[in-house]
């Protein structure tokens, strides 16, 4: 899936929730598409997420669990 498919802002809108798990992750700079799953790039490093996961964030975002949202916090990778 190209980049231009998934909505950016959904992406956005995952990272400010998941700043409250773990506060390192940053802000937004860019993201990279590869088969079931989106690398985004940040100013704190960079975070896997599942495009399923972001196209909930754009459908039905009170549909993901704190749960959820702990897990997806888990992946970041701080820049060194």
């Amino acid at each position: 899936m190209p980049q231009s498919n998934l909505p950016t802002y959904a992406i956005v809108e995952l990272l400010i929730r998941l700043e409250k798990h773990n506060p390192a992750i940053g802000d937004y700079k860019n993201h990279t598409v590869y088969d079931s799953s989106v690398i985004v790039k940040t100013t704190g490093g960079n975070i896997r997420f599942p495009q399923t996961l972001i196209m909930q964030q754009f459908e039905d975002p009170d549909m993901i669990t704190d749960t959820e949202l702990a897990d997806t916090a888990s992946l970041f990778l701080a820049a060194n």
